[in-house]
């Protein structure tokens, strides 16, 4: 059986392709994505100087990139909690985490 349906017909027509599990896979490709990309911005600016000096990152940014990090996946996993707690309307069917329940 495979991931999206591509190696087995369960779910789909006749052995072709299951387009809901492609549909679904990039939708959540999408998410995850657009997760990713607030997370370099937010972190990026608040951390890594305008004017680089270095080739390699300093010890002071390191961490602040760590601590950046660690916060923003702590912060979206308490709203994907709090947005379940809500119920499934509330998501707006998106289903809580960016990245499941982690």
């Amino acid at each position: 059986m495979s991931f999206l349906g591509i190696g087995g017909n369960q779910g789909a027509p006749s052995g072709g392709v299951n387009t809901d599990k492609i549909e679904m896979a990039t939708e959540q490709l999408d998410m995850i994505t657009d997760v990713y990309n607030r997370l370099v911005e937010s972190c990026h600016t608040k951390c890594i100087s305008q004017r680089y000096t270095e080739g390699d990152l300093n010890k002071g940014e390191s961490v602040c990139i760590d601590r950046c990090v660690a916060k923003f996946f702590e912060v979206n996993k308490k709203v994907g909690q709090k947005l379940q707690s809500l119920g499934p309307g509330a998501t707006g069917g998106a289903g809580g985490s960016a990245f499941g329940s982690i």
